[in-house]
């Protein structure tokens, strides 16, 4: 054919390159039919929050950098959209593919919007209805702006209906995330061992993931959580906590950790295949990351989410993880209920199959030929 229908991926955070890959990798296959360009924002910036992601998943260096760094919510918004707009006018693409729910998402999203260029969310339909989380105002926002509507779970279809979208740009494709999964387990198993000797891990050991502001950023609830690391710890049990970078700097701050229970290991950022064989193995997860719940529900490991709610309740209903306030005696509490507990049998949400990227593919190949109303 003549004319190939040009899609350009944004990504700008960890979450997005596990959402971006199974999509870029599904259309490279269609290479006849598809052009891409992927355009990094720069979200996340330095190489354990970013490069090593692309070598893992296989991701193609991204075309355009926008390198736009930290900063404040509005700051990292409006630098993101004063940077892609160019970007959007130069490439002119049939499709702006926008994953998750992070300041890219939106920024681009509504860059693209403003100019009359088509967008497809990926991960779409998600509420947590806590409009207190940023994440929440970009879920909601950047829905409301796109044209096709990729939702992982029924509940996501459920939320967009209620918001009034019309039913014709909503498309239940399944979980992205679970592509890449599914994709990478092997070569993950792979490091197992390595990672056992490397920490001294063994049966019954406890992962751990902190992020959000909601955690991070009170000196009284991350003590809490700390604290109840300490008393897991003290059973004893090996608790490995990687620790995202805005983490490490509450708890250097606040001081936190001079008499850590040695059993208590913290480490840097680890890469998408080192995560993925420790959650694999863990006997217990204690997170407040999105894609960790999705990930423990379709692996079957028990999960604590450190949150008061969560935009992915088919991980609760469906899945492994169960919610718990952020005090230590309410963690200390789930977690021994966690560990105790005889397994069940593994419940995997519909279409969480990894084959999520191929439906999307076929949907937007379907919109491009005028077959599906956007």
């Amino acid at each position: 054919m003549e004319h190939k229908y040009r899609i350009l991926h944004v990504v700008g955070a960890r979450p997005n390159f596990m959402k971006a890959a199974p999509i870029v990798n599904s259309l490279a296959r269609k290479a006849d039919i598809f052009d891409q360009i992927v355009v990094h924002t720069g979200q996340h910036y330095d190489a354990t929050m970013s490069e090593i992601f692309f070598r893992e998943l296989s991701l193609p260096r991204p075309d355009v950098n926008l390198e736009v760094g930290s900063g404040t919510h509005s700051q990292q918004t409006a630098q993101i959209m004063l940077r892609f707009e160019p970007v959007l006018l130069d490439y002119k693409p049939d499709y702006v593919l926008v994953p998750g729910d992070v300041n890219s998402t939106i920024a681009c999203a509504l860059v693209a919007a403003k100019l009359g260029f088509r967008i497809g969310h990926v991960e779409a339909g998600l509420r947590s209805f806590d409009r207190s989380m940023p994440e929440e105002i970009n879920r909601v926002l950047t829905d409301h702006l796109c044209d096709l509507l990729f939702t992982p779970s029924v509940d996501g279809d459920e939320n967009l209906l209620r918001e009034g979208i019309a039913p014709e740009r909503i498309h239940l494709v399944g979980n992205i995330m679970i592509d890449s999964l599914v994709e990478m387990l092997p070569k993950a198993e792979g490091r197992w061992s390595g990672l056992c000797g490397r920490w001294g891990l063994a049966d019954g050991f406890v992962l751990v993931t902190l992020h959000r502001p909601s955690n991070v950023d009170h000196a009284a609830t991350l003590g809490e959580i700390l604290r109840a690391l300490n008393t897991l710890a003290a059973a004893p049990r090996k608790i490995l906590f990687p620790v995202h970078p805005r983490t490490r700097q509450r708890i250097e701050a606040e001081g936190f950790f001079r008499d850590a229970a040695p059993n208590v290991v913290l480490t840097e950022p680890l890469g998408y295949l080192d995560f993925l064989a420790l959650e694999k193995h863990a006997a217990l997860v204690i997170t407040d990351s999105g894609g960790v719940q999705e990930e423990t529900t379709f692996l079957g490991v028990p999960c604590l989410t450190a949150r008061p709610n969560t935009e992915r309740p088919v991980t609760i209903t469906g899945g492994s993880n169960t919610l718990v306030a952020g005090k230590a005696d309410d963690i200390v509490t789930a977690a021994a209920k966690k560990l105790h507990a005889s397994p069940g049998p593994r419940q995997i949400p519909t279409l969480w199959d990894g084959k999520t990227a191929g439906r999307i593919v076929a949907v937007l190949q379907q919109s491009l030929a005028g077959g599906c109303a956007t």
